[in-house]
């Protein structure tokens, strides 16, 4: 093989793009390894092979490749293509098709450069929760400062109606009710605000296998009498990293509670924590940063797709006695510190959350 050869072959090889190529007749010729690792087969099981037997049952695919070969011109498409590998569910793509033309003028086959969507389409998922969520807390700003005058005033008279009447008298026990539920519509409402004008960052160094640990234990400490089953999996390399641990803490013990709360007798829940590379934070003029995932993984009953997406909605709850809140804000602590997060969940196979923060250290 000539050095350019060479060089062609090591930039294929490293494409974190698929490549595949047939000759004119249908038969794959190439397949480097993104495509081996996006399919889950292997160069040997697949070269010679027609396309139609590896994309069997694909049409979308099929389509554009017969399209290519047939018309002589490059397709696109990446709107609603998914890619069905050997094992595990379908991938969404964008996939581009191109004729490969010899040194005359005859079609020798076709090209696919097919990149993986999984990613993208996490992100554009966190920033439609994240949009709707900005609506809505301007909404409750505007909702809190109306509500809470009149609140006070009726705590006032709750309070002075209190004082007038005797320590015997039956009529006490409405008025602490009343002081009651109105201090707790107007916990509610602070933490409505809290969503809408959330507090400057104070950024330090965080642990977060040493937060993550120390709740954990508090945790085991309140289910014991559940006897759930607490599994941690944590990176020990990780460093700390640069966030607001007030925040991050109540970020991650709300999301362990609900785990918890999710659950039955004797179940289990698993954490980790994790360096993931396949994907970087690209900052204008910084070097890009890889993310360190948390998984929070229950063996509850699942969310279902219709309660998937309302569960970060201000004031949605499937708990009895929820306020609805929690998620929410904890979808606002993720997004201040440049993070994400995503939740997988299918009804009677356990829920999965999972937050993605950048690797930035404070000294950095």
């Amino acid at each position: 093989m000539q050095p350019e050869q060479q060089i062609y072959a090591r930039v294929i090889d490293n494409l974190d793009r698929a490549v595949i190529a047939t000759d004119q007749e249908g038969h794959i010729v190439l397949f480097n390894p993104t495509a081996q690792a996006y399919t889950g087969l292997s160069e040997k099981q697949c070269l010679g092979r027609h396309y139609e037997q590896l994309f069997a049952g694909q049409a979308e695919i099929l389509a554009l490749i017969q399209q290519t070969l047939s018309a002589g011109r490059s397709i696109s498409d990446d709107e609603d293509v998914f890619l069905h590998p050997s094992a595990g569910p379908p991938i969404p793509i964008s996939i581009t098709v191109s004729p490969i033309f010899g040194s005359g003028s005859d079609q020798e086959g076709v090209v696919m450069i097919i990149r993986d969507l999984s990613r993208t389409k996490e992100l554009e998922e966190a920033l439609r929760h994240a949009d709707r969520l900005s609506m809505l807390g301007t909404l409750a700003a505007g909702l809190a400062h109306e509500v809470k005058n009149p609140l006070g005033g009726i705590r006032g008279a709750a309070q002075l109606l209190e004082m007038e009447l005797g320590d015997n008298s039956p009529l006490q026990e409405y008025t602490s009710v009343m002081i009651k539920e109105v201090e707790r519509v107007d916990g509610i409402i602070e933490e409505l605000m809290d969503l809408s004008r959330p507090r400057p960052l104070s950024k330090n160094e965080v642990d977060l296998n040493q937060m993550l640990g120390d709740l954990l234990l508090l945790q085991q400490e309140a289910h014991r009498e559940r006897n759930i089953c607490f599994v941690l999996d944590l990176d020990p390399s990780i460093p700390p990293i640069s966030g607001d641990e007030a925040l991050l803490t109540r970020l991650f013990l709300n999301l362990i509670k609900n785990a918890a709360e999710a659950v039955k007798q004797n179940g289990v829940i698993s954490i980790s924590c994790k360096i993931v590379s396949d994907y970087h934070l690209h900052n204008p003029g910084k070097r890009p940063v890889p993310w360190i995932v948390v998984e929070i993984t229950d063996d509850g009953p699942g969310i279902s797709k219709e309660e998937k997406e309302r569960i970060f909605t201000p004031f949605y709850t499937t708990k009895v006695g929820g306020s609805g809140l929690g998620l929410a804000t904890c979808q606002k602590i993720i997004g201040s510190h440049n993070g994400f997060i995503r939740v997988k969940s299918k009804p009677n196979e356990g829920t999965t959350f999972r937050v993605s923060l950048p690797f930035i250290r404070e000294s950095a």
